[in-house]
């Protein structure tokens, strides 16, 4: 199918690069030359300056590019609508994932989704949990999955809670790392995860840890743990029963005080009445039911 005047001159806006463009217009650049030139002719006004850094839209052609991605945004939409009046599922469906979500369980949900209707496009993002709200907010994605406590006044559905353990290739007690020389290794993202898990230290334990690693992505800090380099605290959607680690559940003196993960699908109300979004619900709360602990 041709791409459009509309989508020609968004990819070329986003892009910057002829050569670039081209490739995602599945165009020669030559033929998409042609097309721009075409496309200025019709408006009478040059739209792109090239130079050797690539292209730089002119005051006309941010007008222009800006009634482009409008036009496009309003054709989704109407196309959205025209598609909720039938019962069939299609469309496109924009998800907006935590990546720790999108890595671990999304994958078999969409599969299930793809099998039950070949006719829905998928569209996904991942990323932190404040993301994923900032996507939703600027209608980048009818639906998001967010990790811990998230201010969001729409729709909200809790769909499973993880518990956080303690996970090590030696240590076999939550006492063990009082005496061990081993490092904690800790990840550090936009949530309060890393917040969450220093109180539940300073709650357990009279001091800090002897020795620690700081990194900024969660599988990475898995894999350490996974490669014996040190001790990590992880959530079960994390885990498996073929890791081969000792995974110990976290407790406190106190009281029984899990340390638990709540995983929520989130969106505006309009967006739930899309019916590939609604379809998307079905299966996510279906397999969020038979969800069971990871660790066993």
């Amino acid at each position: 199918m041709m791409a459009t005047e509309a989508e020609i001159l968004k990819i070329l806006a986003e892009e910057r690069n002829m050569r670039k463009a081209a490739e995602r217009l599945f165009l020669s650049q030559p033929a998409l030359s042609q097309r721009l030139q075409s496309i200025e002719k019709e408006w009478g006004a040059q739209l792109f300056i090239r130079s050797q850094k690539g292209l730089t839209a002119t005051p006309a052609g941010e007008l222009v590019i800006a009634y482009a991605i409008d036009m496009l945004a309003k054709k989704e939409e109407i196309f959205e609508t025209i598609q909720s009046l039938t019962t069939k599922v299609n469309g496109t469906l924009k998800i907006a994932c935590a990546s720790i979500v999108g890595q671990n369980w999304l994958p078999k949900i969409l599969k299930d989704f793809v099998s039950k209707y070949p006719e829905a496009k998928i569209s996904l993002m991942t990323g932190w949990s404040s993301e994923i709200v900032k996507a939703l907010y600027e209608g980048e994605a009818h639906i998001g999955i967010v990790r811990g406590q998230v201010d969001w006044k729409g729709e909200k559905i809790h769909l499973f809670r993880d518990t956080l353990y303690l996970v090590d290739q030696e240590l076999k007690t939550i006492e063990d790392v009082l005496t061990t020389n081993r490092p904690f290794i800790q990840f550090k993202s936009d949530s309060n995860y890393y917040q969450e898990i220093q109180q539940w230290w300073q709650r357990h334990f009279a001091s800090n840890p002897r020795r620690q690693i700081l990194v900024d992505q969660i599988e990475t800090c898995k894999q350490m743990a996974l490669n014996g380099i040190g001790y990590a605290i992880l959530p079960s959607i994390t885990l498996n029963e073929h890791d081969g680690i000792n995974k110990i559940a976290l407790t406190n003196n106190e009281k029984e005080f899990g340390l638990t993960r709540d995983t929520w699908l989130i969106g505006y109300e309009s967006s739930f009445e899309l019916r590939q979004v609604e379809a998307f619900v079905e299966v996510v709360q279906d397999h969020a039911r038979c969800l069971f602990d990871y660790t066993k």
